[in-house]
């Protein structure tokens, strides 16, 4: 009879782990806030939504749909992360991929750690729990020093991730074509310059015929993200070419974390010398949390070896409590931005906290903040654990 019971807790603690494994999967692919400005002067026709975009765990995108309508003609959706962002500049908001840089490259490895987290914390045995977690975060610190250290550890990024940092800097996602991309990377104020500075060096002086440089071409047979991240090189190598740096594109997280990071920052309010120690910032922040990654993940290792203790039950608790991180960090950047508007903007506006749930107003326009589906998933998910943790709790009393 107690043979029986058991295998009916084990059965269940194991539909309930593959319950959740499958809905993190299902958050970090779906979005999980979106964020709406509506005005007058974005008419409902052209814009059902309003300007709408949806926060994903890697990245901002786009929430804006194709209009197809008679006296509406469009080939794509519009861009409404852009456009969000010129809208908040003129109060002096950063672009919205200055927020968060840290937390969306490293999320793929949190989110499977947490999964990692609950299979070992389902594992009956302690030498089964201690193995499946030395093995899972063995292989996260690996995935993590590659993608973030070694050269092209951008490659190991999701497509998503990329993706995001293509859009933020207003660029296609095109393959060679180097002469578009070039001059989609500059403003239009930029280009103007560069055009009145080519104009007075040939009327001043002979420029030196110089063979032009080699194209870097992209492979027919690239995959989605080889395009991508081909995109992001070009980009990266005529950014440090106009500002005479001499770096050479390695392709690493951390490079392309910081120059992404730099150049979002620069967008608007182009002042290095208030960027540069916000970019130090972030790289401290990104060996910081490298380093944190690997001590939570030593303490929860040593925590595992017996049922009893906070840092086991962590195990539980840690991805039980997911919906409360994301809105405390959610909260906390829309924060951030509110109070760090940049002093060169079109017009002052006090300092103030943006809408984390509901509706508000900002000047003319009414902003409208809710959760997606994903957060949707991340309240299952939460139930999910919360049931977990108590088969569990049953079969350890009985244990």
């Amino acid at each position: 009879m107690n043979s029986t019971k058991d295998n009916t807790k084990y059965l269940l603690t194991g539909l309930l782990t593959i319950a959740a494994l499958v809905l993190l999967v299902a958050i970090y692919y779906t979005p999980t806030w979106w964020v709406s400005l509506k005005a007058p002067n974005y008419p409902e026709e052209s814009f059902p939504d309003g300007v709408r975009i949806h926060f994903h765990m890697n990245g901002v995108f786009n929430g804006c749909t194709k209009v197809d309508k008679a006296e509406i003609q469009e080939e794509e959706a519009m861009d409404c992360v852009h456009e969000m962002d010129t809208i908040n500049h003129y109060v002096g908001m950063y672009p919205i991929a200055a927020g968060g840089p840290v937390e969306k490259g490293y999320s793929q490895f949190l989110m499977v750690l947490l999964g990692v987290m609950v299979i070992g914390f389902a594992m009956p045995g302690s030498k089964s729990r201690m193995s499946a977690l030395a093995v899972g975060f063995a292989i996260i610190t690996i995935w993590m020093y590659m993608t973030i250290y070694t050269k092209d550890g951008l490659r190991w990024q999701t497509t998503g991730y990329v993706d995001a940092m293509i859009a933020s800097l207003d660029q296609e996602k095109g393959d060679d074509r180097d002469d578009d991309l070039a001059s989609d990377s500059m403003s239009s104020g930029q280009a103007l310059i560069e055009q009145l500075r080519s104009s007075m060096l040939g009327a001043g002086q002979q420029k030196e015929a110089t063979a032009p440089e080699p194209k870097q071409k992209v492979s027919e047979t690239a995959s989605v993200k080889e395009r991508y991240i081909h995109n992001l090189r070009i980009n990266f190598e005529m950014d440090q070419k106009r500002k005479g740096t001499g770096e050479e594109w390695n392709g690493s997280g951390l490079q392309v974390m910081t120059w992404h990071y730099e150049k979002n920052l620069g967008r608007y309010f182009n002042e290095p010398e208030e960027i540069k120690p916000m970019v130090a910032t972030l790289k401290l922040a990104i060996h910081l949390v490298f380093a944190g990654v690997l001590l939570a993940m030593v303490l929860l290792l040593w925590g595992a070896r017996q049922p009893r203790g906070l840092l086991f039950w962590a195990l539980a608790l840690a991805p039980l409590a997911l919906p409360v991180f994301f809105l405390i960090e959610y909260s906390a950047w829309l924060w951030w931005f509110g109070h760090n508007l940049h002093e060169m903007a079109a017009f002052t506006v006090k300092p103030f906290m943006p809408t984390v749930f509901g509706d508000g107003k900002v000047a003319q326009f009414s902003t409208h903040s809710y959760p997606h589906i994903g957060f949707g998933f991340m309240l299952a998910f939460s139930v999910v654990m919360a049931a977990l943790l108590l088969v569990r709790r049953k079969q350890i009393k009985s244990e």
